[in-house]
């Protein structure tokens, strides 16, 4: 029994490792042919009011938002710092299309924050 049991733990992994494989990777380089978008990156629950119980990356696009496929909001730091996406809004260039009320990511880039000055 313990051998039935092993091998359906061993034979579900590589499944695993497929579906988790399966979203679209935002390039470290943008696409020279098409025009890159200036947008607010945040936590969609924290802080552009979207849906849900966890934080997950969204942007806002022409005045809405929407939840972001390509990467997500721990590759980019600790959300939940001081600068981090649950505490603030964020620029970042992008490129991408809307699909299915979800941005689908093919580039994406934190920019540096805006300094004060006095």
């Amino acid at each position: 029994m313990k051998i039935l049991l092993l091998l359906g733990l061993l034979a579900a992994g590589p499944a695993t490792a497929a579906l988790a494989q399966s979203a679209p990777k935002a390039s470290v380089a943008p696409d020279k042919t098409k025009s890159l978008q200036v947008v607010e990156a945040s936590c969609g629950q924290c802080q552009l009011g979207l849906p849900g119980k966890s934080c997950d990356l969204a942007i806002r696009l022409n005045g809405h938002a929407y939840f972001l496929d390509g990467t997500n909001i721990d590759s980019h730091g600790d959300a939940h710092a001081k600068d981090g996406f649950c505490q603030k809004i964020r620029r970042a260039e992008v490129q991408g299309e809307v699909v299915d009320n979800r941005f689908v990511a093919t580039y994406f880039r934190l920019l540096p924050e805006l300094t004060k000055t006095r």
